[in-house]
């Protein structure tokens, strides 16, 4: 739990909303960005039947979260995202 020596649960440091994460992006705009490449990526998938997750972390330009987050919404939205051993994407 977050709190400080005054006992206010509302410290800042704590908040997600306002953490910075690679390149300086809050969490929303990792979650945007995230989206954004689901959609690049579904197009994709369904013209290629497969992207490999090269390919997503490419797209995610390296940032582990954004690239965790875009195969998250991947699945949500039912496509097979594999798994170590078979690392790509198909509908």
């Amino acid at each position: 739990m977050c709190t400080d020596m005054d006992n206010n649960s509302s410290n800042s440091r704590c908040d997600t909303r306002v953490h910075a994460y690679k390149n300086g992006k809050t969490f929303e705009e990792c979650k945007e960005e995230a989206r954004k490449n689901t959609e690049i990526l579904s197009d994709e998938i369904l013209k290629n039947g497969e992207v490999s997750w090269a390919r997503i972390l490419e797209m995610a330009d390296y940032d582990e979260l954004v690239y965790k987050l875009t195969l998250k919404y991947l699945r949500q939205k039912g496509y097979d995202i594999g798994y170590n051993k078979i690392p790509r994407v198909k509908a």
